[in-house]
């Protein structure tokens, strides 16, 4: 597969690292962003996305286990904590929108375990990573690339 075009707007860029970046610090937790991440990227079918947030999960420590059952989150007992599955079916109702809206027992699940500024910024990070996986699977950016 080779790319459509490499050309990217440098202020777009610019404007989606900002909100990535204001999102990951925002909500503190740089582990648990990365699997915010690479869950909607999986989703999203975006390679290049799960190739570099990957690398940067496991430079935040991030367990080989929780990475490798991640697609699989909901049938992984207690690899993931209560917090973190409620951050990850929140991204995934966010990213899939099944039903055109993010279901109430979602949002309350979530709304247990983040207090309201972090969870504007873990919907903030969703957001992020979505656009940032629809600007990269719609010019077909392959893995690789990238340097931390």
């Amino acid at each position: 597969m080779t790319a459509r075009t490499a050309h990217l707007d440098q202020a777009v860029a610019r404007a989606l690292s900002g909100l990535s970046a204001a999102a990951k610090k925002g909500l503190g937790d740089p582990a648990l962003a990365e699997l915010v991440v690479i869950r909607a990227s999986q989703l999203n079918h975006c390679a290049f996305c799960l190739d570099m947030h990957l690398g940067i999960a496991r430079q935040h420590g991030v367990p080989e286990r929780q990475l490798d059952l991640l697609a699989a989150w909901e049938e992984a007992g207690d690899v993931f904590d209560e917090r973190e599955r409620a951050a990850l079916a929140l991204t995934e109702a966010v990213t899939v929108l099944t039903d055109g809206f993010v279901p109430d027992e979602v949002y309350d699940r979530a709304a247990r375990h983040f207090d309201g500024t972090a969870l504007a910024h873990l919907i903030g990070l969703v957001v992020a990573i979505n656009n940032w996986n629809r600007v990269m699977v719609g010019r077909r950016i392959p893995p690789g690339g990238y340097t931390p």
